[in-house]
This record gives C-alpha cells, structure tokens and sequence, in this order.
C-alpha cells in the first residue's frame, strides 16, 4: 500500500546559512518572510570552549535557494562577519 505521499519529493532541504547574533537572525527572518519564501531554524548549542553561544542554522527548500542567497548576500554586505554561508544538504530526515 502506497501513501499519497510516496510520490512527492522530500527532503530537499538546503542548509543556506547560519549566525550566532540574534538582531542578524531576525534580519533574515524578516527578509526570507517578507519574500515568501519558506525556511526552517536548525539550533545548535556549542560546546564550552566556544562561549556557549548559540548558532541558528536556516534551511530553504532547493527551490528557492538562489533567491534565498540573493537576498541574504544584501543582508552580508552589512553584517558579513555574522553570516556564515554553508550551503550544504540537510541531513535531517522527518519522516
């Protein structure tokens, strides 16, 4: 038995970029929002030699991963020193 999912692509995530200061977060956030364009936070807490900052890494859809780098590209001519391109596939799988 199939599910009507079987046939849909998924998992096609794409670790874009991540930053520790929370005023560039929600920069990025509000950018990607007023877009329209779909994201996720993935949050990572570093280890005790790193300040114990946290890192929030956002992940777009394949799809929209040019536009997504486009617009944050804007964003790092400001804060480049806050924002960390990764550009990698997620690993994470939901389902």
């Amino acid at each position: 038995m199939q599910t009507i999912y079987t046939k849909v692509k998924v998992h096609n995530e794409v670790e874009l970029c991540e930053t520790s200061d929370m005023d560039v977060k929600s920069r990025i956030e509000k950018t990607l929002l007023e877009n329209r364009i779909s994201y996720y936070i993935k949050w990572y807490k570093q280890g005790f030699f790193w300040n114990s900052k946290n890192v929030c890494v956002f992940c777009v859809n394949e799809n929209s991963k040019d536009e997504a780098e486009e617009l944050i590209n804007g964003l790092a001519g400001e804060n480049g020193d806050k924002i960390r391109f990764l550009m990698s596939k997620s690993k994470d799988c939901f389902f």
